[in-house]
């Protein structure tokens, strides 16, 4: 496999380019450069020998050879990193022909991502863990690529739910592999303190545990009793902390550390009660909190001594610029009445508690920059005036990066509609439980984080964007794999690419490729892309639907059926809408090369008798959740996990009560109740359906009834209450449909229904 050889010179294409993110510039020679186990790896710089090191090691892994790392360049048959000033910070050069290889730089960072797409260039075996049998050639190229932003971020939140070193190691790697340089460590929020202190060590012992209800839905967790035994958590000690910050770095990766303030610091409070306002004992909460009251108190001078010894000890580990202080969500309602708060707003001469805040964030950027570091947080931290030093990072759409910007400030564009990755990707009905929202591949690939608003001066303050993976819903690091990848490809050409270079249809096809170097990594990832949706029309005139279906990727090759038969490459070809006028089952999938390569997509539309029949609402549906209004229940269309898909009719705290008008004297047997249950978002199943008959409407008579008891659950799920009875005729029937009067947590119940089905 190694050593001379006369095979023919392999020959490269274009189409077999797909490196993401994609160059700013590259240009395909004739000729390839096969590696083999003469070929030496030069650099002169010890960074640099380390990192062809461990290219190195991983070349022996799968390929049996290991490649010599020298200081001097022999006069063929090498790679070799060389320094070149006048390239921009993070860009590099890349010229391969039969020869050698040559990657230039100015940083390291750039050399770095030259071995990044090298790596990309080589086959997608050269992820693999064992010995591969391959030849490992490389085309003939030209490439001059640097970034377009210079934060190219992702957060990971690890207090909600807690993920070992090792998976944040992963995570690093493959951050490095799409040239991402940041990664936000989100160590700190209500549910669990992840960052040994050693001067408070109460903070991980008491902060870092809470009473384990993962049985539970997150919003569905009651407070436990003070002294409940708390056994779900984890922290990091500062070796370990120490270890992946040195880890990233090796990576061009910049870790910066998040330690939040005034809010979502229950579980210091937890441990450290004396820094509230009531300082009154809590637990580490289990699940959801809202509105967020335990925070810091604003008036205790120990509250400023307590957190910048912490942040001493987060900046001695953590050589970042920027340091977050999260800033977000904090509801002052224990400052509104705090005898120490009250007098921090008379003595510092403040209105209200909105300032209370700027003048918390704006002291605490005063130490932060005295230690020579930046303080960056979420958007609330404008509110009341913002810190002079402070960087933005815009959340809640794109106001607070527009707003800050204008005002001189540099901000980090993330808007939740974009960047947030705990959203679904795909149809709710075949994903796992994510927090809501629909983020698939294709919206993250037209995020920018220049604004049309913004001056030309504004865009000048932008450093650029990031991925946002809160955990609430992401139990697993399996699951956490599954939300990040493939997303992350799509963010990265966002923050490298030039967006004169971006092109879906061309993404979509380098993306494929991709999944095949995650398959052979053992990556997790989504293939929610693949999923085929339908978008269907209703023509109750005429009794017909139309339906189109479509997925993610142009001019996919989608099979379909409607009798409910298995698809096969002998399935329809989809090219036009469907056109449906009775009972049917439709299944849909992509194919590739007369293979299915997505998951299955399966319908049942229902031409049941209370098809476009009038219904009348004895309670109306909520103005949130009107469904198609008055042909809602009676349309065929079914609704999804995704309440915000427009099939559903909500009521909130009270009972659904309507009548069906047949028209004339009808006979039926059963009728069935779609509903919806989702309790993290306040759903209930029903407690009770009743059916009611009647010829005049006068006077109804019931002829059946069902009943359930409420049970706890943390799934997001479909059900059709089904009742059977006795064959009536009649020309009215009526449905009433009894709601939660008490939730666990309080508030009122939603009850939602999609179809009312009689047969």
């Amino acid at each position: 496999m190694f050593g001379c050889t006369t095979k023919k010179e392999k020959k490269f294409t274009e189409e077999e380019i797909n490196i993401i993110p994609k160059p700013v510039f590259t240009e395909l020679h004739k000729g390839s450069f096969s590696f083999n186990g003469n070929t030496k790896l030069v650099a002169s710089t010890k960074n640099e020998q380390k990192l062809l090191a461990s290219f190195s090691q991983k070349f022996k892994q799968v390929s049996g050879v290991k490649l010599a790392v020298v200081a001097s360049a022999p006069s063929s048959n090498f790679l070799q990193f060389k320094i070149v000033d006048s390239l921009p910070y993070e860009g590099y050069n890349l010229v391969i022909n039969s020869n050698h290889i040559t990657v230039s730089a100015k940083t390291y960072s750039g050399f770095v991502y030259g071995l990044e797409t090298i790596k990309q260039l080589l086959p997608a075996s050269i992820e693999s863990a064992s010995f591969v049998q391959k030849e490992w050639v490389v085309p003939a190229i030209e490439i001059k690529d640097n970034p377009r932003f210079k934060w190219r971020g992702l957060m990971l939140d690890v207090s909600r739910h807690f993920f070992e070193v090792d998976y944040i190691k992963k995570t690093l790697d493959r951050m490095a592999m799409l040239k991402m340089n940041t990664f936000h460590w989100h160590l700190v929020d209500d549910q669990g303190w992840r960052i040994e202190i050693k001067k408070y060590p109460k903070l991980t012992s008491v902060g870092g545990y809470r009473v384990n209800q993962e049985d539970k839905g997150w919003n569905a967790r009651p407070n436990a009793p003070l002294g409940t035994k708390a056994t779900y958590g984890g922290f990091y000690t500062q070796e370990q902390i120490k270890e992946v910050v040195a880890y990233a770095k090796e990576r061009g990766i910049t870790v910066v550390p998040e330690i939040e303030m005034p809010a979502h610091v229950s579980s210091a409070i937890a441990a450290y009660p004396e820094f509230s306002c009531l300082g009154e004992q809590i637990m580490v909460p289990s699940g959801g909190v809202w509105p967020i009251t335990d925070i810091y108190c604003a008036g205790k001078e120990e509250t400023f001594t307590f957190l910048e010894d912490v942040l001493t000890e987060v900046m001695e580990l953590f050589p970042s610029k920027y340091i977050h202080i999260g800033g977000d969500e904090a509801t002052k309602t224990n400052w509104k009445t705090c005898t120490h708060c009250t007098s921090r707003l008379q003595t510092e001469d403040l209105a209200n508690v909105d300032e209370l805040q700027s003048y918390f964030i704006k002291r605490i950027e005063r130490f932060i920059s005295s230690k020579n570091r930046v303080l960056i947080g979420w958007d609330e931290i404008l509110e009341g005036g913002l810190a002079p030093g402070a960087t933005v990072m815009s959340w809640r759409g794109v106001k607070g990066g527009l707003e800050a910007s204008a005002e001189g400030h540099n901000v980090v564009m993330t808007p939740g509609t974009h960047c947030y990755f705990d959203h679904y990707q795909g149809n709710q009905d075949q994903e796992p439980l994510a927090f809501g929202g629909y983020t698939p591949l294709s919206k993250v690939y037209e995020f920018n984080p220049v604004v049309d608003k913004m001056t030309p001066e504004q865009e000048k303050h932008v450093l650029g964007g990031q991925a946002n993976l809160w955990a609430e819903y992401i139990p697993t690091e399996q699951q956490s794999e599954y939300m990040i990848f493939p997303r992350l490809a799509a963010m990265s050409e966002v923050l490298w690419t030039p967006t004169t270079h971006k092109n879906w249809a061309n993404f979509s096809g380098r993306v494929k490729e991709l999944f095949k170097r995650y398959d052979v990594m053992g990556v997790n990832y989504a293939k929610s892309a693949y999923q085929v949706t339908t978008d269907t029309k209703v023509d109750i005139e005429k009794g017909e639907l139309s339906i189109l279906l479509k997925n993610e990727f142009p001019d996919s090759d989608i099979r379909y059926s409607v009798d409910g038969s298995l698809l096969s490459q002998s399935s329809s070809q989809y090219q036009n809408p469907i056109q449906l006028n009775k009972t049917a089952t439709l299944k849909a999938a992509m194919f590739k090369n007369n293979k299915q390569v997505g998951p299955t997509l399966t319908k049942e539309f229902n031409y049941h008798n209370a098809v476009g029949k009038y219904v009348v609402y004895n309670t109306k549906y909520h103005k949130n959740y009107q469904g198609e209004q008055q042909l809602g229940l009676v349309n065929v269309l079914r609704g999804s996990k995704n309440f915000h898909d427009g099939q559903w009719q909500g009521w909130l705290g009270n009972n659904m009560d309507v009548v069906i008008d047949f028209d004339v004297e009808t006979a039926f047997s059963a009728v069935t109740v779609g509903t919806l249950e989702n309790q993290s978002s306040g759903i209930y199943f029903p407690l009770k359906i009743e059916v009611f008959t009647s010829e005049h409407r006068k006077k109804f008579t019931k002829v059946a009834e069902v009943t359930r008891p409420f049970k706890v659950s943390n799934a997001s799920e479909l059900k059709d209450f089904k009742i059977n009875f006795k064959p009536t005729k009649a020309r009215y029937i009526k449905v009433v449909v009894t709601n939660l009067k008490s939730p666990p947590n309080g508030g009122g119940a939603w009850l939602f229904v999609d179809e009312i089905i009689v047969e």
